[in-house]
């Protein structure tokens, strides 16, 4: 049976504490709002946990997180910073106003949708090294539907490797913000690709002005 990557957008349950998206340091909380900036409490009804760490990480006070502070809120498992560009990433998918930032509601979808990333994550590490080797990767984007060569898988790996860049230190693994760029990614331009593919033989011929827009 195939595993399905998390779909975009389901909004609910806060995440409960665990490896991943862990809460902010303790010294942020309670901090006054900076000058101009009132003091705004909870909506009706939201979890009181996850209430405290969208405030936590709001050090303008505004009531809503740019990519920056949410970068704050969310960890790997090593307790690495996610990387700014999933970050930036998952707000241009829940940030619904398109303001630029995400608004507590928004955050709260943004966080079930970690944490059905985050079980995906570890259906797929099955040797529960927090990272995901390019067996495991394989497994993964085989399980999602994605037919492609250990070439590409490879590739993939080293584009996605947090320490690929830096010489003789990288590993040959994603850590788990980077999978969930990649498999996203993936899915962006699959779904791309197959707006061509109108025979769905894995072959299309494009010009440049389809390639531009």
């Amino acid at each position: 049976m195939a595993y399905q990557p998390p779909p975009q957008g389901q909004y609910g349950a806060p995440p409960p504490q665990g490896q991943y998206g862990a809460p902010p340091p303790q010294g942020q909380y309670g901090a006054p709002p900076p000058q101009g900036q009132r003091p705004y409490g909870p909506p009706p009804g939201v979890d009181q946990q996850l209430w405290s760490w969208f405030k936590a990480v709001d050090t303008d006070g505004s009531g809503q997180l740019s990519a920056d502070e949410l970068q704050r809120a969310l960890i790997n498992g090593d307790w690495s910073p996610f990387n700014i560009e999933t970050v930036r990433l998952m707000v241009n998918m829940f940030d619904a106003d398109n303001s630029g930032t995400i608004s507590f509601n928004e955050f709260s979808g943004l966080w079930k949708y970690i944490e059905d990333w985050k079980r995906c994550f570890q259906a797929f590490d099955v040797d529960r090294s927090g990272s995901i080797n390019q067996n495991e990767m394989s497994n993964a984007l085989r399980s999602f539907g994605f037919n492609v060569s250990a070439k590409f898988i490879g590739t993939l790996i080293q584009k996605f490797d947090r320490y690929a860049t830096i010489k003789n230190t990288g590993k040959g693994d994603v850590s788990f913000d980077n999978f969930v760029q990649a498999c996203v990614t993936m899915k962006t331009l699959t779904d791309s690709f197959r707006q061509f593919d109108n025979d769905q033989d894995g072959w299309i011929q494009i010009n440049y002005e389809q390639v531009s827009i």
